[in-house]
């Protein structure tokens, strides 16, 4: 198959001495960023952005640097488990379901068995979700050819409605961070009318609002400053894994066989939506559970219970990647991160990468398989070390974050106004997270903000003005009536929870039940 061929090119490509050395250093640094409070995956990413700048000029720099990045973000999905189970505290929102059963593993002595057991699951439904990549991508990306600006808009339209309708939390606090995500998008410089727009007078913002310094800001300084608010101290469980651990624990996995499959097909199926790794880690968790002899022991320290959510995350957080290669569209905030690395790059995310850039994309492909290799060889010979670092005083934590943050800001355009801007992002981001409105919405807006513009009004040009042309075709009309059925979805709910409390009312009230 001419995927198989692609693949070991890809290989080829991402298997050189100095791949391999940033593939351990992403890692490494990545586990870090899971493991540090104040961080985690879209977090990370983004602060360490701006060091892969001189790295995008070339083919070759690009993949590297993407190496890099994806490795950074692989490693923060392993770190989350580490605080998950030993001090009780979820790296990431998705790590929630893993203290369920890890931390009273962990309290029980069996760390060591508790963090093997989600170390191999994650793997697992990493690798799992790398498979369906490898073979879905190409597929799905030959499909996305088809795409005319309509059809392109429906997709994005599809996109932001599936945060709305589906997403975790308020839709009406989704829907108000999407739209200044669209406004923040529109700030500099109009595509088509080169009229100025949002500038206030301010020659720094005629080049629009930096992606990168936006979600530095967002994401870094807004999870600092909440953490400081919070104040952290740490009180968690002693972690030793040795070889005789890891191999007691892999010759008990095998009875989990069916835990594993059915967590890395929720995780994988729901990835590919917005904000789908927290919904799948529940889910797989739920599953688990109702499918066990031993439902009633859930809680009180099951591996299963460490598995399911694990497993199902990672797969989740790998083919996020998916809709973000072939579509251009991101499954997850650290994947909308990647998007503007990439288009920082100069490079642009959708079916035309796989024409014009296979090596990059294949090589990217290729390396997933090999850092998640790497990332369970690492977390599990060094858990000790990284669960030490969280002794380490918050308040010599957080200056260290905010100065790494403050770097990587000015670094895009050598300019102090960045600074400031992120500072501004970082109280936008503090106040999104106390008052609970999603940052992932307006990042995504922010990200593909211009796109969807572009194609809406290139669709309107086309069709001299009718809205009709959103339904021109089979393809563009399903898209644009999913969109709008998701968009409207916690509408069409409470009418459903409503007519059902109302039949049920009515049944109560009926003569035949009187009687």
């Amino acid at each position: 198959m001419e995927e198989i061929s692609l693949l070991f090119a890809g290989f080829k490509t991402a298997l050189t001495g100095y791949n391999v050395w940033l593939m351990m250093v992403g890692i490494t640094v990545g586990v870090l960023v899971g493991v540090l409070p104040g961080l985690g995956g879209p977090n990370g990413v983004a602060i360490l952005l701006p060091l892969t700048f001189s790295m995008g000029q070339t083919t070759e720099g690009q993949t590297s640097a993407i190496i890099l990045l994806s490795c950074i973000y692989w490693g923060a999905l392993f770190g989350g488990a580490i605080t998950s189970i030993l001090f009780n505290i979820p790296g990431e929102a998705w790590s929630v379901a893993t203290t369920f059963d890890g931390h009273p593993l962990a309290r029980q002595g069996r760390a060591g068995e508790a963090l093997t057991a989600a170390f191999t699951g994650s793997f697992l439904g990493a690798f799992f979700s790398v498979v369906m990549i490898t073979f879905a991508a190409p597929w799905v990306a030959k499909f996305a050819l088809r795409f005319g600006p309509p059809e392109k808009f429906a997709v994005y339209l599809l996109t932001f409605a599936s945060f709305v309708g589906v997403g975790r939390g308020s839709p009406v606090k989704a829907l108000a961070a999407t739209v200044l995500g669209f406004i923040l998008a529109a700030v500099g410089m109009d595509t088509v009318t080169a009229q100025l727009r949002l500038t206030f007078g301010s020659t720094h913002l005629l080049g629009g609002i930096d992606f990168l310094v936006a979600v530095i800001g967002l994401f870094g300084l807004g999870e600092i400053f909440l953490s400081m608010e919070e104040g952290l101290a740490f009180r968690g469980q002693a972690a030793k894994i040795d070889l005789r651990v890891v191999l007691k624990t892999w010759a008990k996995l095998p009875k989990y066989w069916f835990t594993v499959l059915q967590s890395c097909l929720v995780g994988a199926w729901m990835g590919v939506k917005p904000g789908g790794a927290v919904a799948a880690s529940f889910m797989a968790y739920g599953i688990a559970k109702r499918t066990s002899k031993n439902p009633d022991e859930f809680g009180t320290g099951r591996l299963e219970g460490v598995i399911a959510p694990e497993t199902a995350a990672h797969a989740a957080g790998t083919s996020a990647l998916l809709p973000m290669m072939t579509l251009g569209i991101p499954g997850s905030a650290t994947a909308a991160v990647l998007l503007g690395g990439l288009m920082m790059w100069g490079l642009q995310p959708g079916p035309m990468l796989f024409v014009e850039k296979k090596e990059f994309v294949w090589g990217l492909i290729a390396s997933m398989y090999l850092s998640n290799f790497a990332g369970l060889i690492v977390v599990l010979a060094t858990v000790p070390l990284f669960a030490a670092i969280l002794r380490v005083p918050f308040s010599i934590v957080a200056p260290i974050i905010v100065v790494v943050s403050a770097v990587g800001a000015y670094t895009v355009h050598s300019n102090m106004f960045d600074v400031w801007l992120m500072l501004g992002f970082g109280v936008v981001g503090y106040i999104f997270k106390k008052l609970e409105y999603p940052l992932a919405p307006m990042v995504l807006a922010l990200v593909l903000g211009d796109a969807t513009e572009d194609a809406f009004r290139q669709s309107m040009l086309g069709s001299r003005g009718s809205i009709g042309v959103f339904w021109g075709n089979g393809l563009a009309g399903t898209l644009t009536t999913g969109a709008i059925v998701l968009a409207l979805w916690p509408l069409i709910g409470n009418a459903i929870g409503w007519r059902k409390r109302r039949r049920l009312q009515t049944s109560k009230t009926s003569p035949i039940t009187r009687a």
